[in-house]
Formats: structure tokens, sequence, C-alpha cells
């Protein structure tokens, strides 16, 4: 087919998934002109492996695209069907909003909100062919090529491919080239990133079976009991999300696991068909039959596709078992016995990077101006596929602008924390956000995420000057209250004295402040509020953030001073072409690594997989005697 000189772009984003749409996004946002390709349009936005945002750790992340400017937590909250917060029985570093979406909604939402983005077009074609020139004596991406033939020039291309990168599907012994939910795997993509130079691998994923919704008998089951009072993952554009529909919980038992380890040898995971290697978090029924053989019950979360559908997701569930030993492993589990599937689950391999190749930016280190984000660097999940394409596409815009790209540190977010776990670390399977990554989780709470990176978002261009102004109005209003609670004394009286010893702990004497008493663990804000009652008069989300700040003050002041160690760290800089080979006492290990991955900073250095705290002693070493030499 020969090929036609079409349209040229800034930056080209390929792929429509929850990378691929934030990538867009904050690329034309940011005034350069963007095409976002992607095989269908009708996929824009697709959940295939569950309806749902947010949960442990991703609700983060979603906070903090929001703080940043990012489109996932408007969209959620304009599809929530049921909303819950997690983990609030532990303390407020683990909170974690997750949201139920309506899957058909969202997908229009996130289609309609492209479509009408200035500086954007979105096009259906599949990318067959990224092609390359010079550019500063380093090869760089120029151009792409779609399978009708179209080349359309471009300065910065993002990869966002999922898991559609020659994409294929398993269901016992079938197997066939496929992407997710049915639709088209992109083929021959592959070849030119290797061409590029960026070291491909094999992962795999997989999703549950779907079913009628009528054929469950839910008087069986769990019911999921959702927040009385929804909270919006936005902030920036806040709007109360609703509850409409319910959720339950099934469980698995031993009848279901007999069935599992009886048809075990037609599974293709362990027939060796599926070479790619699986997301360690989320196993397939199967894998957790043979991995906890001592656990005598699963979870599998009955979930909602949308209002205007009968399907529901049988989550926890995915497998790829034949499809008669999906159906009969079912039945036998309460309340699914009578259960008529409208999908049956599948496994999915696919092609991604190692992301060791690529830079804090998300730039290749082997292709100027070459992208990538989401599931092609090595992770799993919406919320972490969103982040990094927010992260990409500020950087591919900035990168053509001839401004300088945006990095994001550990210590100021999950974002920051998960890149550098991709690039610096790498991954050994699908890469799954939890708040266990970082060493800041305190500091980096969800319900700070505004105060935390709001400001960079306004810096970057992302944030609205309005919104901006409302942030500052509220950030204001957070420390004032902070410091109410820090001044405001109360006397001895026999109200509060009462409240304390109800409460178990001691009655005070001379008085204290409102902040002395609520760092006390027996005691809450609410208990205060009738001794205090100019609180009520407050937002209740300036009053909670500042409960915490001043609950949560001592641990959050030792947080801060790792803080400040680790920046000294990353302030001591690496050269760029510096020569590892010439430290003596260096390891080689150490040597390989750090050869390989080039890090920016020691900070980082430290931080690499293989290379020990003697061997940094040994770096810093040589860092200074060089220094010294060059004075």
């Amino acid at each position: 087919m020969p090929s036609v000189r079409m349209e040229d772009y800034d930056v080209i984003v390929i792929g429509g998934g929850h990378a691929g749409i934030e990538a867009a996004l904050a690329s034309a946002r940011l005034g350069v002109k963007t095409g976002l390709f992607t095989l269908s349009l009708d996929d824009i936005g697709n959940m295939p492996c569950n309806p749902s945002i947010g949960g442990t750790a991703k609700g983060h992340l979603v906070r903090e695209i929001d703080a940043l400017g990012g489109e996932m937590g408007r969209a959620a909250d304009a599809n929530t069907i049921q909303s819950r917060m997690l983990n609030k029985g532990k303390g407020p570093a683990v909170y974690s909003l997750r949201a139920q979406i309506d899957r058909a909604t969202y997908h229009l939402h996130m289609k309609q909100v492209l479509e009408k983005q200035k500086n954007l077009t979105v096009k259906q074609a599949e990318v067959k062919k990224l092609l390359f020139c010079e550019r500063e004596g380093k090869k760089a991406v120029c151009a792409i090529e779609t399978h009708l033939g179209g080349v359309y020039g471009c300065r910065a291309v993002v990869i966002a491919t999922g898991t559609y990168l020659a994409g294929r599907i398993f269901v016992g012994e079938a197997s066939y080239a496929g992407g997710p939910d049915g639709s088209l795997a992109a083929l021959g993509l592959t070849e030119s990133l290797i061409e590029a130079g960026i070291p491909i691998r094999r992962f795999k994923t997989g999703t549950p079976a779907r079913a009628y919704a009528d054929s469950i008998d839910y008087s069986r089951l769990e019911k999921q009991i959702p927040d009385e009072e929804p909270e919006p993952f936005s902030l920036l554009f806040p709007s109360i999300p609703e509850n409409k529909m319910d959720c339950y919980i099934a469980y698995t038992n031993s009848q279901t696991h007999k069935v599992i380890q009886e048809n075990l040898h037609r599974s293709p995971l362990y027939g060796g068909q599926i070479v790619g290697i699986g997301p360690r978090y989320c196993p397939s029924i199967e894998d957790k039959v043979v991995r906890f053989p001592e656990k005598e019950r699963h979870q599998v979360f009955v979930e909602p596709m949308g209002e205007r559908t009968e399907e529901v997701y049988l989550q926890g569930l995915s497998s790829s078992l034949p499809i008669d030993v999906q159906e009969k492993l079912l039945r036998t589990i309460e309340g699914f016995e009578e259960i008529r599937l409208t999908r049956h689950a599948y496994a999915i391999e696919y092609d991604c990077c190692d992301p060791l190749s690529l830079a804090p930016t998300l730039e290749s280190l082997c292709c100027e101006g070459l992208y990538g984000a989401g599931q092609f660097n090595g992770t799993s999940g919406y919320e972490e596929a969103a982040a990094q394409g927010l992260v990409a596409g500020i950087n591919a815009a900035k990168k053509v602008q001839g401004k300088e790209q945006v990095t994001f540190p550990r210590s100021e977010s999950y974002i920051g924390t998960l890149i550098d776990d991709l690039v610096t670390k790498g991954v050994q399977d699908p890469y799954r956000m939890m708040t266990s990554r970082s060493e800041y989780r305190l500091l980096l709470r969800q319900d700070n995420a505004d105060l935390r990176l709001t400001e960079k978002g306004y810096q970057i261009g992302l944030v609205s000057e309005e919104s901006y102004q409302a942030f500052l109005q509220r950030k204001a209003a957070i420390e004032e209250t902070v410091r109410l609670l820090q001044t405001t004394g109360l006397g001895p009286t026999a109200e509060l004295n009462g409240m304390l010893e109800e409460k178990g702990t001691a009655p005070v004497k001379n008085g204290a402040t409102l902040a002395d008493l609520l760092r006390r663990p027996q005691i809450v804000l609410a208990d205060l509020l009738p001794f205090a009652p100019f609180l009520e008069e407050k937002e209740k989300r300036v009053v909670a953030e500042a409960e915490i700040i001043v609950k949560y003050d001592g641990y959050i002041q030792h947080q801060l001073a790792a803080v400040e160690r680790a920046k000294k760290m990353e302030a001591r800089v690496i050269p760029k072409k510096f020569d590892y080979n010439k430290i003596k006492g260096l390891r080689l290990e150490a040597i390989e690594k750090l050869s390989k991955i080039r890090p920016e900073n020691v900070g980082r250095a430290a931080r690499i997989s293989g290379v020990s705290p003697a061997d940094i002693a040994v770096l810093l070493l040589a860092l200074e005697k060089r220094e010294g030499e060059n004075e």
C-alpha cells in the first residue's frame, strides 16, 4: 500500500485508554497541536477489568491527577453509581476513595471531553509504524504511519497502547489475536519500537466473566453498604456523586476450588500456552486456588456495569479456564446456582517495555521525543495509567515547546513514587500502586493532594486561574482553622471533663487548647464541637483537613525531616557522562546498573536494585574528589 502524507501534529498519542486520554488532554491544554489515534472511537475510556475507579492507593492517584488539572476525577464523579471510602477503620494515610462507575456513560463522557478539547483531533486508525529521523545526533521519532497508509508528521509521540499491543486472548484451549472485550489487537507496531531501541517484554492480565443481573439470587449474598455522604474525587471541580445502585459480595467454596483443581490441566496458564508474566496482586481465580491452598474461600464482588444494562461484573473471578469449566465453577457459588453468563472470562497477553529504558520524564532513553505511559510501561490499573499519561502528555508538550520538562519527586506524590519505582527499580510483573510503596505515606494522603500539587498544576499550566484562586481560598481557610485549634483554649469545666472521662482520658486541671486535646488518641474533633461551636460554621472538608494536620503533627514533622534528608541526596547531581568504570571500590553489579540507568542524582542511584549503601558511599567519595579537582 502506498504511503500518503497527511497533516502534521506537534504531539501524537497512540491509544485512547486512560493513559492516552490524560496524555492527549494535557498536551492539548498546554497549547500544543495534538492528535490522538485509537483503534476504535467506541473503546475510548473503556473499563475492561472492572467498572470502578479508585481503591487503596489508587484513590490517592486520582486525587493527585485532579490536583494537577487532569480529567479522571471529574469524569468519575459525573458517572458514579456507588461510592465508598475504604480503610476508614485505619489511619488517614490509607483512606482511599473508591467509586463504582457506569461504564457506558464514562466512555461517552470522556469521548465528548476529547472531541470538544481545543488543539486536539481524535482519529480512529491503527498505527502500524513509527518513522524516525536524526535530531541533534540522536535517533528521534518524527512521524507515524497508519494501517491505511496515512503518514502524520510529529515532534513527539506518547505510546499508550494498554493491553492492545500484539494482544492475544486465551480461553482454555482457544487462543487468538485480539484486544480486550473482543476488540482488535494492535499488530505491527512492536517492530518499530524494537527498531527505536525499546526493550520489549511480554506481560499478561485477565478479566472476569459478566452475567445477567437477574440470574443471581441476591438474598443469599452480602450487600455492600455505600457511604451515606459520598465524597467527590475532584476537589478542583467538586460535584457530589450519588449512590444509585447496589453492589454485593459472594464467596467461593471448597466445591468451587475442587472444580478448578480438577481442570488445571486445561488452563493455558498452567499448560504453558501463556508465557506473559501476570499481575502479582490481582491473580486469576485458578492462581488464587493454587497459591493459597489454605484459604477456604475467596471474595467475588458483584458489580453493576451501569444503569442502562443488565450486565454485572464478577470481580475477583478473572480466569483463562475453558468456558464449560467457568460455568461449572460459577454454579457452585451460593447465589449463582442459576447464573447465566453474557461474556466469559479471558486472559490477555500483550507487549510492553522495560521501564528502566525510560527517564523520570517518561521519555525514552533510546529515542528522542518518544514517551511511554500506562500498561506499556509495565503497570496495571486505570489510575496508574492515567497518572503516567498525564506526566507523559505534559512532558511531550514541554518538549516540543522547548521548555523544561517536569519531574515528580517521591516525597511529593504517589505519582512521583510510581514513576520513580518504574524507571529506577524496574518491574518483574505488572506494577500496582499500594500505600506501602511510599515511605512518606503520612504526608501523601489523598485528603491533601490539592495542598501538595495544585500549585504545581497551576505553574505547569493545567490549572485555571479561577480554580487556582478557589484553591488558595480553601488553603487559607484550612490554615486559619489550624491556627484556631492551636490557640483556642478550653477551661476545666464539668462538661468538658465529663466528656474526657467518658472517652477514657484524663480530665484537664488548668485548661487546654483544642489542639492539645485533639492530640489525645481517644479524642476526635467531633467530641470537641460542643465546646467550639464556631467550627460547625466552617466547611466540613476544611475542618477535617485541619483535624488531621493537628492530630498527627508529631508524625508529620518526623516525615518532613526525612524528606529534607532525602532532598540532600537528590541535590547531589551526577554528571550525565560520568564513567562508573573508573571508580575504584564500586562493585561490578553496581557499575552495570548505574551505567545502564544513568541516575541523575545520588538519591535515585541509592534506590536502584543491586546498588548497596557501600556502593553509594564509594560514589559519594568519587563525586567529592571530582568536585575538588574541578575547583
